[in-house]
């Protein structure tokens, strides 16, 4: 028998869910004289064989392990061990074996190889079909590929992670694999999940900590949070938020003086099977305080000017946080923010600008600071390029644009110009991030990647309103090109480009209401400046025929049209402008009782100005920025020029007193818009609005014009002759005083005010649709007269709401509130009331 020496490696393969598969130690065995390890003996391989599998080419295999007939070999030695290791680490075999054969100077080598089974189907148990499908797509299981312990192992972990993040800690994950019964060596695996109790805070608790209270600590983390009875607060546990709020932490303490605070350890804890606990062990060190200031490399700035706008004094607290954030530099910059040093420079074209606090620490309290300014070159605008627009014309796009070749470059005209294209409403606003390419140190190109989205509306709906249903039609062109109507090869479907805006609606219930009403805006007059030109018409008819079968023997006739010019101020800076409207309306009334005038024919002859300046960010849901405007309607005197008329005299006629109308109708509103989070999504909206409508004489007031308070301000009905005030909480009408004349004839309110609170939070933001959720606050009152007016005394109401917008219809949305207060002429609280909206609301 011949001699035969084997080194043999074994591993076993078990097919069960949780035992990983395991490497044997290697082992050598002779049937000759025991091996002297000390004098390994020098071997040429013969021959090199491959045994036991059935799917792989034995000759690559082979290739593989690095044993290739002819090389010398030293047995025994690392080498065939090494080779060993290589062909484990491949992961597709169960069981390796190399078995060597010595023949004189020469040896035979077999490798025994059995082959891991193949994965055929992958499959999660105890999981929804949505987050089975999102599972897989994380996990990227490939189907054929070998099976391994390693990839089971990792995958498990993903999903007891993938359920952290939703609150699930204590998931427990095992494997089942089953043997495929069509094909050898195949098999199915089966990831079984148990989620147990969705597990939430139920205590965070810091030790080391003297300074300050675990109830300030508490209140720096952001998104972890014990729970609590505030349900806004999420009391879930996610990893990455987790880390996030350590270093909140570390700023929070950091803002306080505490240069040196850390964070010495951290552990997660089981309180029972629904509640976690969280423990933070803290080193505050000192308390530190600025000593020193001082500024290096500042060339264009003198330093008392850099100094003032930083705002840090000799003995202030030392905050990191705060330093950061004037200077404009790290995590704290803000792009909005323009009274940062780094907005300084970076307005006047210094975009290579470096800012750099460097921090000596003196003694055991006091940090000196001095600030390193690299300037730079100021740099110019090489190139501005526009991406993506297709349906918007390039030069439309860009006379919107307030950063242009040749200028120097400004952070301030960039965030601008980002603002104006988001109010243009074509292009997605969560994608309209610029890119800023440097060319050279004193060149940069801008480039604008644009994603158009539809903003052209089509309109048929049905609402509730004055107690009755009407059905309305409509279609809103955003970007019409007038030069092209009459060119039949522009009409795609219709003429495109220009960015012109054009409405046609019509609304009726039937017999009752029919209105009708045109309007359109060029919003550069001329092509050169942003000189807005507006003209509207409309129509409408009220009778008493509230069914089709009736013929009406009352009505109510408004005939109107008029036409508005606007400009962009750029004094005090260019968020200002200016709008001045010219209009006329024509009221025929019939035996109608809504106004203090009943019959005959109204005219109304005004000029409108209105001076508003605006900063919000996107129109459809506003994340930062503010918004005001103030309005005055006039209209001519009448009552000052007609001395042969005796508008004292109770017994004047109606047709003379009401013929032609005159008041005065001032209006001041006001928005504003704040981020809550980091991540600009909760948002919290502030609103306050007044108005007042006056009479040049006492004897003349005007039958139209007035307000009506309360409800959910008509949406989606054209109500001419009186201006709807919506007020969540409260029917329709129901703030508005019972003023009526001495013949019972109807006077609407005054004056009001209305002051709104609404936190905000989307839950789609899509170029599709846009949807947010909302829980308001509201407060207002409608007055009869001047003298009546009380700004803090209002009707109060809260409640919740949701938006959504769709690109063809516009904003939908309905508002469950709760009024507090009484309506005119009740005797109980307003009490729970549901509101519809239809378009979008100041």
């Amino acid at each position: 028998m011949r001699n035969r020496l084997r080194i043999l490696t074994v591993a076993s393969l078990v097919l069960t869910g949780s035992q990983a598969f395991a490497q044997a130690d290697s082992t050598v065995r002779s049937q000759t004289p025991m091996l002297d390890y000390e004098t390994p003996k020098r071997y040429i391989v013969n021959d090199v064989t491959v045994s036991g599998i059935k799917y792989l080419d034995p000759q690559m295999v082979a290739s593989m392990a690095g044993l290739v007939k002819g090389d010398t070999i030293m047995i025994p030695s690392d080498y065939v061990s090494s080779t060993l290791t290589k062909m484990w680490n491949q992961g597709i075999y169960s069981d390796v074996q190399i078995l060597t054969q010595p023949v004189g100077d020469s040896v035979n080598v077999e490798i025994v190889l059995k082959e891991r089974p193949s994965v055929y189907n992958w499959n999660i148990e105890g999981v929804r079909k949505g987050q089975m499908k999102e599972l897989l797509e994380t996990l990227n299981l490939k189907k054929g590929g070998p099976l391994s312990d390693f990839g089971l192992n990792s995958s498990k972990d993903a999903i007891r992670k993938f359920f952290r993040e939703k609150g699930f800690y204590n998931t427990e994950v095992g494997v089942r694999l089953e043997n495929d019964t069509t094909m050898e060596n195949v098999v199915n695996v089966t990831f079984v999940v148990d989620r147990k109790e969705r597990v939430k805070i139920g205590d965070i608790v810091f030790e080391g900590n003297k300074a300050l209270s675990d109830r300030q600590l508490r209140r720096s983390f952001k998104k972890v949070h014990r729970k609590s009875i505030n349900f806004f607060r999420n009391a879930k546990l996610k990893e990455k938020e987790y880390e996030e709020d350590k270093e909140n932490l570390i700023d929070f303490y950091n803002s306080k003086g505490y240069r040196n605070a850390m964070i010495v350890k951290d552990s997660i804890y089981p309180i029972n099977d629904k509640r976690i606990g969280i423990a933070l062990t803290v080193d505050e060190g000192n308390k530190f305080y600025y000593r020193n200031l001082t500024w290096t490399g500042n060339s264009v700035y003198e330093t008392k000017q850099l100094r003032d706008l930083l705002g840090i004094r000799r003995g202030d607290t030392y905050d990191k946080k705060t330093l950061h954030k004037r200077l404009g530099i790290g995590k704290e910059t803000n792009p909005d923010d323009m009274s940062s040093v780094s907005s300084l420079y970076q307005n006047n074209g210094y975009l290579f600008s470096n800012i750099d606090p460097g921090e000596v620490v003196v003694g055991e309290d006091s940090i000196d600071i001095n600030v390193k300014i690299f300037e730079g070159k100021q740099a110019k605008i090489n190139d501005v390029k526009i991406l993506g627009n297709s349906r918007v014309n390039d030069r439309v796009v860009r006379r919107e644009l307030y950063v242009r070749p040749g200028e120097l470059y400004n952070r301030s005209l960039l965030m601008a110009t980002i603002r104006q294209l988001n109010q243009m409403q074509h292009f997605d606003p969560e994608k309209t991030f610029p890119g800023i390419n440097p060319v050279s140190d004193e060149l940069v190109d801008i480039s604008f990647p644009l994603e158009e989205v539809p903003s052209d509306k089509f309109e048929i709906s049905g609402g509730w309103g004055a107690n009755m249903f009407v059905g309305s039609v409509g279609v809103q062109l955003n970007n019409v090109s007038l030069k092209n109507f009459f060119k039949k090869s522009e009409w795609r479907p219709y003429p495109h480009g220009q960015n012109q805006q054009l409405a046609i609606r019509g609304q009726t219930n039937g017999s009752y209401y029919k209105a009708i009403s045109f309007s359109f805006t060029e919003p550069w007059l001329g092509g050169k400046k942003p000189n807005s030109l507006s003209v509207s018409m409309y129509y409408s008819d009220e009778s008493d025929a509230y069914y089709a079968w009736q013929k009406g023997n009352r009505h109510f006739r408004t005939l109107g049209v008029s036409v508005g010019i606007g400009r962009r101020l750029s004094w005090p800076d260019r968020n200002f402008s200016l709008y001045h409207e010219l209009s006329y309306q024509s009221y025929n009334l019939k035996d109608w009782t809504s106004f203090i005038v009943e019959n005959g024919s109204s005219n109304i002859f005004a000029l409108k100005t209105v001076f508003g300046r605006s900063t919000v960010d996107s129109p459809i849901y506003p994340r930062t920025g503010s918004d005001f405007s103030v309005s005055v309607t006039l209209t001519p005197p009448y009552s000052l020029f007609q001395k042969n008329i005796d508008y004292s005299d109770p017994d004047l006629p109606d047709n003379k007193r009401y013929k032609w109308i005159e008041y005065h109708k001032w209006q001041l509103k006001a928005q504003w818009f704040y981020p809550l989070t980091n991540n600009n999504k909760l948002v919290l909206m502030a609103r306050a609005e007044m108005g007042y409508l006056g009479s040049y004489d006492k004897n003349k007031p005007s039958p139209f014009e007035g307000f009506d308070l309360g409800g959910d301000g008509m949406s989606g009905y054209n109500v001419y002759g009186v201006e709807i005030i919506g007020l969540r909480g409260y029917e329709n009408s129901a703030l508005t005083p019972n003023s009526y004349t001495v013949d019972g004839r109807r006077d609407y309110a005054r004056a009001y005010n209305k002051y709104t609170m609404e936190i905000r939070y989307p839950i789609i933001l899509k170029p599709s649709s846009n949807i947010y959720a909302l829980a308001f606050a509201e407060g207002g009152n409608a007055f009869r007269s001047w003298k009546d007016f009380d700004p803090f005394l209002i009707k109060r109401s809260l409640g919740v709401g949701a938006r959504i917008y769709l690109p063809v219809v516009g904003m939908l949305g309905v508002d469950w509130g709760y009024g507090f207060d009484k309506a005119v002429g009740s005797n109980s609280r307003s009490g729970s009331q549901v509101h519809f909206m239809i378009g979008t609301q100041f």
